[in-house]
């Protein structure tokens, strides 16, 4: 006998399918079975869709498993914002490479470290670099090892101050940092031009000087857009290049060594530079939570990110101690010449005219090195913070030939090359003052993400309970309070207005969401206790 539409085998066969597309849509977020509205249980719409024929929903039900699979693959990370623009899969960053930026990122080699000697003699610069390490690295490198594999997105410390104390925290942290990097980069195409002028004089002023500045910038900045893994080997082959000089001179200068000119606190009638000898040291030992924004290129950043931070660590201690305990024992102390460039010259005297060349042009590799690796963490917050509905979706977009986020190298890119036509000492020193800003608001975030969030599954957790976590971060903090209290007037004021600028910056993105002039991620915050 032939049944009904409304016969109850028929009616059973509708409901279990009805249920089974229900149990697939749940399991595939928490959300969709809202916003698709398919009820487990019946309601007026269920009934209505009951009456619907059998082969009417076969056909809408690969439609719907279609649409609920992009679901499921988000769902498979979700400690990482979903990208903004679907492209190809790009090649991670593995081990080595990452080593490498975080490297370039902290320091480049011994380059600049002359001024130490300079301002407060041997013994105090050498124990400098081997004592401040702890009391400033380990903590800076701790801190972003262990919220870089906990949160392992683009973005780095603007997704830990987000996550900490919200939105607008995230915004300012973003904005300090980014600042502050920016204007660092511009530094770079001048400082190596200023040595390509030495083979070439008639690009030290005047418009070949301008057109040199700018070639360099976009050339540098057209590596990046190649790809983050060309970048990791390229500072592979930079670091090695740029060290050797280094190793060399320590090496020619072992037989030469007395080991009584490592005791000199200086030579008599000297006055001590306290602020140029901390500022040395704090410069060329900062900055490791920098390569915290490439996270989400790296390849298991869980278990990559505390062996880069650790194998960086040492190899940035040792390319100090190794080549300023070898020059201060083989040439007797003239404090007046350790300046920057001085090493050059003590490769001249210890080793011959070769060395120096060698070391002048291992000093323009570092600082193509430090360039690549700056742009590189600049333009990744930038694809974070837009991953994060910080900034306009458009920040976020990816090239389609090289999966890097472009527009994301063009804004730093462009900024530092107006920089670097300017004289801008005062703006430098109000950035540096804005980065102890955000290093103090980082600090604050890691301890109050442990308070917060104490079961979130962490891969790399620093091995101290919080009083000492207090301890291990406020001694980094009392010196980043040092470097802000010393600043002159001006740098106060620039800050002040920057900093202002950021907070505006905030609240524009507010409006400008409430206004729909821009595009932005909905991201939700998918990094709770019970996901993790």
């Amino acid at each position: 006998m032939k049944m009904s539409k409304l016969d109850p085998p028929h009616n059973n066969e509708i409901l279990k399918l009805h249920l089974n597309l229900d149990i697939r849509i749940f399991c595939s977020t928490k959300s969709s079975l809202y916003n698709l509205k398919f009820p487990i249980f019946g309601r007026r719409k269920r009934q209505k869709n009951l009456s619907l024929p059998l082969q009417q929903l076969q056909m809408t039900a690969p439609q719907i498993s279609s649409s609920s699979q992009p679901l499921l693959e988000d769902e498979e990370q979700p400690n990482t914002p979903k990208n903004p623009t679907p492209t190809k899969k790009s090649k991670k960053l593995a081990l080595i490479p990452l080593i490498f930026i975080i490297f370039f990122e902290v320091s480049g080699g011994p380059y600049g470290a002359e001024a130490a000697i300079g301002a407060a003699g041997p013994l105090l610069a050498i124990l400098g670099f081997l004592i401040f390490p702890f009391i400033w690295s380990v903590p800076e490198a701790l801190v972003t090892a262990e919220l870089a594999t906990t949160f392992p997105g683009n973005g780095g410390f603007v997704i830990w101050a987000d996550k900490a104390f919200g939105p607008f925290w995230g915004s300012l942290m973003g904005s300090w940092k980014l600042l502050s990097a920016v204007c660092n980069l511009a530094s770079y195409p001048v400082l190596c031009l200023d040595y390509i002028k030495l083979v070439f004089p008639i690009l030290s002023s005047g418009f070949p000087r301008y057109i040199a500045i700018f070639l360099i910038t976009m050339f540098l900045s057209f590596l990046n857009y190649l790809g983050l893994s060309i970048v990791g080997y390229t500072a592979v082959v930079l670091g090695l290049l740029s060290l050797c000089p280094f190793w060399l001179i320590t090496l020619f200068s072992i037989p030469k060594i007395d080991p009584n000119r490592w005791l000199s606190l200086g030579q008599e009638g000297v006055k001590k530079d306290w602020n140029l000898f901390f500022n040395t040291l704090f410069w060329n030992l900062n900055f490791w939570d920098n390569a915290s924004t490439l996270a989400g290129e790296v390849e298991q950043p869980q278990k990559t990110f505390p062996k880069a931070l650790f194998s960086a660590g040492i190899v940035t201690c040792f390319s100090y101690v190794l080549p300023l305990l070898g020059t201060t024992g083989a040439v007797p102390l003239d404090q007046a010449k350790w300046s920057d460039g001085y090493f050059a010259n003590l490769a001249a005297m210890i080793a011959g005219n070769w060395l120096k060349y060698w070391m002048e042009l291992g000093i323009v590799l570092s600082v193509i090195g430090l360039y690549e690796a700056q742009l590189s963490s600049c333009a990744y917050q930038i694809l974070g913070m837009a991953e994060m509905g910080l900034l306009p979706r458009v920040f976020g977009v990816r090239s389609e030939w090289f999966n890097t986020p472009w527009i994301g190298i063009c804004v730093p890119t462009l900024v530092a090359l107006v920089v670097s036509y300017l004289t801008f000492a005062d703006i430098v020193s109000s950035v540096n003052f804005l980065y102890s800003l955000g290093m103090l608001l980082e600090f604050a975030s890691f301890l109050w993400l442990r308070r917060k969030m104490p079961n979130v599954k962490r891969p790399y957790q620093v091995p101290l309970s919080m009083p000492g976590l207090l301890v291990m971060c406020f001694v980094p903090s009392c010196f980043l309070v040092y470097v802000m209290v010393v600043a002159h007037r001006t740098v106060y004021i620039v800050s002040a207005l920057l900093t202002v600028f950021a907070i505006a910056w905030y609240f524009f993105m507010e409006f400008c969401k409430t206004k729909m002039w821009f595009g932005f991620e909905s991201v939700e915050d998918k990094v709770d206790d019970e996901d993790l």
